[in-house]
């Protein structure tokens, strides 16, 4: 896995990936990468894989429901035709379910979640190499509150088809936890969901053995 050289890797996904990153720079070019994990990847492939000269992509946009990211899928994720696509996409699905309320925002249940997002899959399948999925999370340490536990279901659809159609999964949700057995909540987040830069370090740490584990099986 990711053992081709020039392999085009493109990230996908809400505000968490997307974390200001320069829409105006050409792609894979200074500022187009953000300031997140997206960033932290790139900078590990290039300085620690430079004889594979992988280009790293990142689109993600900030707000997007997996609605909006399948507005997009075609002109954003195939028309660019990549060989590696990471999917990150659910927390906005979960948030506006209890942000959204007073201002009538459209809601995604867990049921349309699945819906899309496995018509993405399909739809992105014949066209690359493979496709990496990273679970959606919160910052949030209690287990009982109520917005976590409405997230966990949308954890459990992308579990669920990473197994189906046997793709590396990533549990960034897992490696947050950890860290919260150790530190406080808000050296990671001081909203429960975007993370700070250490809060994008176990991001990229999470996606990096991910790929890492495919490669040893």
């Amino acid at each position: 896995m990711l053992t081709t050289k020039k392999d085009r890797l493109l990230f996908v996904g809400d505000s968490i990936t997307d974390s200001n990153r320069n829409r105006e720079a050409i792609p894979a070019g200074w500022g187009s990468w953000g300031e997140g994990y997206v960033n932290l990847i790139n900078a590990y492939t290039t300085g620690l894989l430079p004889e594979q000269e992988f280009m790293v992509v990142n689109r993600g946009n900030s707000g997007d429901t997996i609605l909006e990211l399948e507005q997009r899928w075609q002109t954003d994720v195939l028309e660019f035709q990549p060989d590696w696509v990471t999917i990150m996409i659910g927390i906005n699905d979960v948030w506006r379910h209890f942000d959204g309320i007073f201002c009538q925002a459209p809601l995604v249940d867990v049921s349309q979640f699945e819906i899309v997002y496995r018509s993405l899959l399909e739809r992105t399948l014949p066209h690359v190499k493979g496709i990496i999925l990273l679970a959606p999370f919160m910052v949030e340490q209690n287990q009982q509150d109520p917005m976590r536990c409405y997230l966990a279901k949308y954890q459990e659809v992308v579990q669920r088809l990473a197994q189906e159609y046997q793709l590396p999964y990533g549990d960034v949700q897992q490696e947050i936890d950890r860290f919260l057995t150790q530190q406080s909540s808000y050296v990671l987040s001081s909203d429960r969901v975007h993370p700070s830069l250490a809060g994008h370090v176990l991001i990229a740490k999470t996606w990096l053995e991910t790929v890492e584990s495919k490669v040893s099986q």
